[in-house]
């Protein structure tokens, strides 16, 4: 067996051991539907739902909970289009989509996700509503770089922005919905253009 070939079997094992321990990764354009409906959401909130100047935005109001509405469906699309996106992908590249490995994605991701939406809610209550979005973005850039190590791809890097924007957002809290938009928006198209155009070269 000549060094050629004994590299290329190498890398061959490596492929298949990292395929069998991590999840598959999600599709590019699914990052890119969630940015646009994140986008939308944001427009919406802002034209219809935001307090004008010299009123505030309380917790038992109908346009917070026409907020919580809003982002709840959000991010419900943004879940329902990742799903079917990959599972469609999968099915392409006789890949599983159920298994141990997305088991423990799941809950490495949903552990910091859930945590950050309990203290979100506690501070809501406590009327802080200062910092609702930079805790947002913070605690989803933690779930990310959690759950990355069960993906093939780079999305620890999408979680390590989410992170960085989140903290910057924390000292500039009146700019909180423009810092939730990029994040959440703009950082999503990003990442899933570079992702999809990744997929078609493969």
């Amino acid at each position: 067996m000549s060094e050629k070939d004994y590299l290329k079997d190498i890398s061959e094992i490596k492929n298949l051991m990292d395929r069998s321990s991590r999840f598959i990764s999600l599709s590019g354009l699914s990052g890119i539907f969630a940015g646009l409906y994140a986008i939308v959401g944001a427009a919406i909130a802002y034209v219809y739902l935001f307090p004008k100047p010299g009123e505030y935005l309380t917790l038992h109001s109908l346009n917070f909970k026409l907020l919580v509405v809003l982002l709840a469906s959000v991010a419900l699309l943004s879940i329902v289009t990742a799903y079917l996106l990959t599972t469609r992908r999968a099915k392409r590249n006789n890949e599983k989509i159920w298994d141990t490995t997305t088991r423990r994605l799941l809950l490495n991701f949903l552990i910091p996700l859930v945590t950050g939406g309990i203290y979100i809610i506690i501070k809501l209550n406590s009327q802080h509503y200062g910092l609702t979005a930079s805790l947002m973005l913070i605690f989803y850039g933690l779930a990310l770089v959690n759950a990355s190590k069960y993906t093939i791809g780079n999305v620890k890097y999408l979680g390590y922005a989410e992170i960085i924007i989140g903290l910057i957002c924390a000292v500039l809290p009146g700019y909180g919905m423009w810092f939730w938009l990029l994040g959440f928006g703009v950082f999503h198209i990003i990442y899933g253009s570079m992702m999809y155009i990744k997929e078609r070269k493969n």
